[in-house]
């Protein structure tokens, strides 16, 4: 996600609490949140899967998700 959705999200916030937005408005703040709840969902999943826990006797284990 680049940094001018990540500006518009602010804008529609501020605006959203000195006025009622418009149904496009609305729209645009929903699309352009759920972009940036996935874009930090994979993030996040990259990050956990490239972690690695080591244990005490030097075994190293890969997180593993969640089914």
């Amino acid at each position: 996600m680049d940094q001018k959705k990540i500006d518009r999200i602010n804008e529609l916030a501020r605006l959203a609490k000195q006025r009622e937005l418009t149904e496009a408005e609305q729209a645009e703040r929903a699309v352009l949140r759920r972009e940036y709840i996935d874009a930090y969902t994979a993030n996040l999943r990259a990050t956990l899967d490239n972690t690695v826990i080591v244990r005490p006797d030097g075994t190293r284990e890969s997180l593993k998700g969640k089914k």
